[in-house]
């Protein structure tokens, strides 16, 4: 039976990612990763992060990676100024760093495609991900795209979710938060990894869903 995870928010902390899928998960081709969003800002080395997701998947691995508030931000940066000074505020300036770049439009066609790629949410069996949340107030909860990047403190219940657990990040918590949550309800899978100078946080979580058991790095970038 294949194995199924969750990871939560990157960041760009590339040694992290790469220590949790090899060291910690030991990944099989059989296996499958959803990555839930975040992969960029704030953390080092962001494109780091998105070559080796993209590697993984040269390599024929199933690696199912989500949009997250963050990507949306690079992707809206180079509409506007007040956007670019949006995704500046977030940490974006690590992201065009990492990258050898000053704005958007010199990014490789290889990653711009990658990015805009990423949907904001995805459903399997047992489960939907998603980068934040849902809006369970609007009526086709799956129209609102914006509450999927940015909606916290999500919780609830929805007919549209089918008695599907929701597995989301964005909202950081501290790793007692996060290892003391209900595994039978919504899942919140965010460590704060690149936090690590913030006491409880700093690690870099996959919810291994075929045990409903954590896995953790601590951040080593």
């Amino acid at each position: 039976m294949p194995r199924t995870f969750a990871i939560g928010d990157i960041h760009g902390c590339a040694k992290t990612f790469k220590s949790l899928i090899v060291d910690k998960i030991q990944i099989c081709n059989s296996d499958i990763v959803y990555c839930i969003g975040d992969y960029i800002d704030r953390g080092k080395d962001s494109r780091g992060v998105v070559d080796f997701i993209l590697e993984l998947r040269s390599n024929h691995y199933q690696i199912f990676t989500l949009r997250g508030n963050h990507e949306q931000m690079l992707l809206n940066s180079s509409n506007s100024d007040d956007a670019f000074e949006l995704w500046m505020k977030n940490g974006g300036g690590h992201t065009l760093w990492s990258f050898g770049i000053s704005t958007i439009s010199e990014l490789s066609p290889v990653y711009l495609d990658f990015f805009n790629s990423l949907p904001f949410f995805l459903e399997s069996e047992d489960c939907f991900f998603v980068h934040a949340g849902f809006n369970l107030f609007e009526k086709n909860l799956f129209e609102d795209t914006h509450a999927m990047l940015w909606t916290r403190d999500f919780a609830g219940k929805s007919k549209q979710l089918k008695g599907k657990k929701v597995i989301h990040g964005h909202d950081a918590l501290s790793s007692f938060e996060l290892k003391s949550q209900d595994l039978k309800r919504n899942i919140n899978i965010d460590g704060g990894c690149v936090y690590k100078d913030i006491q409880g946080m700093g690690s870099l979580f996959a919810l291994n869903l075929t045990d409903m058991e954590w896995l953790e790095v601590k951040n080593i970038d």
